[in-house]
């Protein structure tokens, strides 16, 4: 059975808990508008993401050796959110987002490997892999929680972790480097809005 990296992490309940994120690797995406615009960066950006990862899942089937492999299940999508002058995240001006899309990599996968995993994956799709990066993250003291619906919906959510680390003796600690960071379990093109699951996590401190 192949190794699935989404239960490390990806599945708190749906209410907040404290937790310390250990350092991770990603392929990452950097960007910036609205991530529902058609067509758009952000969408182009997924696509990437996709292509580039199952490129690497798939690569025992290549002449490409990665050494430690085992087969695993892709992570879900990831992504880290910000917006210049906003406190926190502001959903009526989604043009304003500055993002980073990102998906999981398992720890033997190195930056030799994503390179490769990029112009191979170039080259079948046919697709524009430049803007892929490995991207380390190490995120420390945070508090989690599952949010069940639209994602429009988030601020109730995140209303109730503020509420949460207050009466634990936190604060929160978002700022340019420690983003408002949301993990995608569902597909929306598949999955009713008020039945999404998404992840939200926040950076936090002792206050």
């Amino acid at each position: 059975m192949a190794f699935d990296l989404k239960k490390e992490f990806y599945m708190p309940p749906k209410k907040p808990v404290i937790v310390d994120v250990p350092e991770m690797n990603y392929v990452a995406v950097k960007g910036k508008g609205d991530p529902n615009e058609e067509d758009g960066e952000y969408k182009q950006a997924v696509s990437v993401l996709y292509a580039v990862s199952y490129t690497l899942k798939m690569s025992y089937k290549t002449d490409h050796r990665i050494e430690g492999f085992y087969e695993y299940v892709v992570p879900p999508l990831e992504g880290l959110w910000k917006q210049e002058g906003a406190d926190g995240i502001d959903y009526s001006h989604k043009e304003g987002f500055e993002w980073t899309a990102m998906i999981r990599l398992p720890d033997f996968i190195t930056k030799a490997d994503l390179e490769w995993a990029v112009e191979t994956a170039a080259k079948k799709k046919k697709l524009d892999c430049s803007k892929a990066e490995f991207l380390t993250l190490r995120e420390g003291l945070c508090v989690q929680m599952m949010h069940i619906g639209a994602y429009d919906d988030e601020p109730a959510s995140v209303e109730m972790m503020d509420r949460f680390i207050d009466e634990q003796g936190y604060a929160n600690d978002i700022s340019d480097e420690r983003q408002h960071h949301e993990i995608y379990l569902s597909d929306p093109r598949k999955t009713a809005a008020d039945k999404l699951k998404t992840v939200i996590r926040h950076p936090i401190k002792i206050r």
